[in-house]
């Protein structure tokens, strides 16, 4: 029966042994790297006093977010890398999907809210601390988690109404666009709300990012020393190169028709905004990041370096 889909077989990245064996070693140290870089990223920001500022704040809870994003397709797709063939469950794919669709709408409210930060540091710093009070950032990284829980509810309710025919099978993970596409009943309601709930997502946090960082510019642009806009400037980088990449290629993934571009190429995009975006992260916020840098520094020379495997549970405990 079309209907009652039970299982669904996973392919390979790719068919020759070899290359798998190489593809799971590079993908292997891209995901350890990205876990151990980004926790400890988090645990920095935790343990450093002069870290507890509402960007950090914000900062720890995308190097969270990237984690679990990460967490939700790496390790099968490693998997798949050493198998020609994998079944998943229905239910198992639908809830990775699910987790994907929370943790990728989360992404981007947080990364509007970091634009908004910024734009609140930079042209109201008087008000700054009272604007973004512990109690309102608690309330906006709320919000970014309640976005995604939303998305997730109505994309995956619609895809589990829908019947598929055989053969179940997707490339290499349970991506929403793939899955949706093996149905043999009509899923324009579908389309329409993973476009829809994605787009809305998308415009509402690309229009606050764009306008924070207009006004951000046109305050940097009046400082009158070139060493007071070079800080600014650097943090805006730092922002907006993380936006580039991860915008990019969500809108590349979910935003094309479904007949455009090769398998090979869509595996390539979805590989890289699940792989490269969560292990550049701290990287961009951390090399070019000179209070990151300091905060590094004093934990070194306190010889505190024991203080890296606090538990991950202080996060949510807010800061000081």
């Amino acid at each position: 029966d079309a209907g009652k889909v039970t299982d669904l077989i996973l392919l390979g990245m790719t068919d020759n042994p070899q290359l798998g064996v190489l593809l799971f070693g590079v993908f292997l140290i891209v995901y350890i790297v990205t876990v151990l870089g980004n926790l400890g990223l988090v645990v920095l920001i935790r343990v450093s006093p002069c870290l507890h500022t509402p960007r950090y704040f914000f900062l720890s809870n995308l190097s969270f977010l990237d984690v679990c994003f990460s967490s939700v397709t790496i390790p099968e797709t490693l998997a798949n890398l050493l198998s020609k063939l994998q079944a998943v469950s229905f239910l198992g794919c639908v809830t990775q999907m699910g987790l994907f669709i929370i943790f990728a709408s989360a992404e981007c409210n947080i990364l509007a809210s970091m634009a908004y930060d910024l734009y609140t540091a930079i042209c109201h710093p008087l008000r700054y601390h009272i604007t973004m009070s512990r109690v309102r950032r608690l309330k906006l990284v709320a919000g970014c988690y309640l976005g995604g829980l939303v998305n997730m509810v109505s994309v995956t309710t619609s895809i589990t109404q829908l019947s598929f025919c055989q053969p179940h099978v997707l490339p290499h993970f349970c991506d929403i666009p793939l899955l949706s596409a093996l149905a043999c009943s009509d899923h324009w309601v579908t389309q329409i709300l993973i476009v829809g709930c994605g787009g809305f997502t998308l415009f509402t946090s690309i229009m606050v990012i764009l306008v924070s960082y207009l006004s951000v510019l046109m305050t940097i642009l009046r400082i009158p020393s070139a060493s007071g806009r070079q800080k600014p400037f650097s943090t805006c980088a730092s922002h907006l190169t993380t936006v580039g990449l991860y915008y990019g290629t969500t809108m590349y993934t979910y935003f094309q028709p479904s007949q455009h571009g090769s398998q090979a190429g869509n595996q390539m995009v979805s590989v890289f905004y699940a792989m490269v975006i969560p292990v550049s992260n701290p990287l961009i916020y951390s090399l070019r990041n000179q209070e990151v840098k300091v905060a590094v520094q004093k934990i070194l020379k306190k010889k505190n370096i024991n203080s890296f495997a606090l538990p991950l549970m202080y996060l949510y405990r807010g800061f000081p």
